[in-house]
């Protein structure tokens, strides 16, 4: 079995989150989806739980970070292309979630991000492969 990975996200209203991140793209598995938590798969191996605060509070003795104040984390995507980044982050834009800075042009690396309505942040990379040295 490949390894995965669950990014566990807490989330104000789970029907709200739900719905943007179907917008962009991502696939709700209702096997693993309840009142309280939503399992929305990126890829065969990348999935996000988004979770109520009282769910996600049962698994931390920490509180909840406040995304108006601050980050807790930055999570980065990759895309197959440089309109593939400006495409989630249109569609993102468009379903209530913002920009929180201007796309990074680096030549062989381009970046955009987007905030969801949460304020948690998903930067989208493109990095050319003819770049990247073995």
């Amino acid at each position: 079995m490949p390894q995965m990975i669950f990014v566990n996200l807490p989330v104000k209203d789970l029907p709200r989150a739900i719905a943007f991140f179907e917008a962009i793209g991502f696939r709700n598995n209702p096997q693993f989806t309840d009142e309280t938590a939503a399992c929305m798969v990126i890829s065969e191996t990348i999935f996000v739980m988004l979770l109520t605060h009282e769910k996600f509070a049962s698994f931390s003795p920490k509180p909840i970070t406040d995304t108006t104040q601050s980050v807790e984390t930055l999570i980065c995507l990759s895309r197959e292309s440089r309109e593939a980044v400006d495409a989630i982050v249109a569609k993102a834009v468009a379903a209530g979630g913002t920009t929180y800075n201007a796309p990074q042009d680096h030549g062989f690396m381009y970046g955009h991000g987007f905030r969801d309505p949460d304020g948690h942040v998903w930067e989208v990379m493109w990095m050319d492969p003819g770049a990247v040295q073995s």
